[in-house]
């Protein structure tokens, strides 16, 4: 059963972007705001103003911190799957290390969906993960130089959807290997993408 995002890790996926704990904390509200209406019913159901609502914050405030309902639901999905790789000791600490950690992180929020409650899991999965994997791997590409003629934003795009594939591939597998063992097997067939798009020496 998937445990409640907790605040450590909403906080740890913002860090990012502001240190300042008046902005973490109305992230960390509006986040939870959602989560619990997410319990009561579908997304697209969902307004603003509940959320907002929920929070105990007016639309202005929302409204400082996401562009709209999706960019939250993005930011609480991040949360979530953040904490699933700190739950390993993982992170995205280098790129010899994040792949697997990345493609470990989409197993195990693949299976730790099934059965949850919440109407966050009974969205199309492709709505909430890919969106922030593609995310991570254009903020790697962004430190990199690209090999001439490589797209970043499509390199971010074909990798988050791979490792999406294959892992849906291996959930619904009647025999399932272990996640550590698919997450490595994902690693061996999108780690040349990454090695052909980089140029040498960045």
């Amino acid at each position: 059963m998937l445990q409640d995002v907790n605040t450590k890790a909403i906080h740890s996926s913002d860090a990012t972007e502001t240190t300042d704990p008046r902005i973490l904390r109305s992230r960390a509200m509006l986040m939870d705001a959602l989560f619990t209406l997410l319990n009561r019913k579908e997304f697209d159901d969902i307004s603003i103003q509940e959320i907002a609502d929920e929070a105990g914050l007016n639309r202005a405030t929302f409204y400082l911190h996401y562009a709209d309902k999706n960019a939250l639901l993005q930011a609480l999905t991040a949360a979530r799957f953040r904490e699933l790789i700190g739950r390993r000791g993982l992170s995205f600490s280098n790129c010899d290390s994040a792949l697997r950690a990345i493609a470990l992180g989409v197993c195990d929020y693949l299976a730790e969906s099934t059965g949850c409650p919440t109407q966050l899991t009974k969205l199309p999965l492709e709505r909430s993960i890919v969106p922030v994997v593609e995310n991570i791997f254009r903020e790697g590409a962004g430190r990199h130089e690209m090999q001439p003629g490589v797209d970043a934003e499509l390199l971010a795009t074909t990798a988050a959807w791979a490792i999406f594939g294959a892992a849906r591939w291996w959930y619904q597998a009647p025999d399932r290997i272990p996640a550590e063992e698919m997450a490595a097997r994902i690693e061996a067939i999108v780690k040349p993408i990454f090695v052909n798009a980089v140029a040498p020496g960045a």
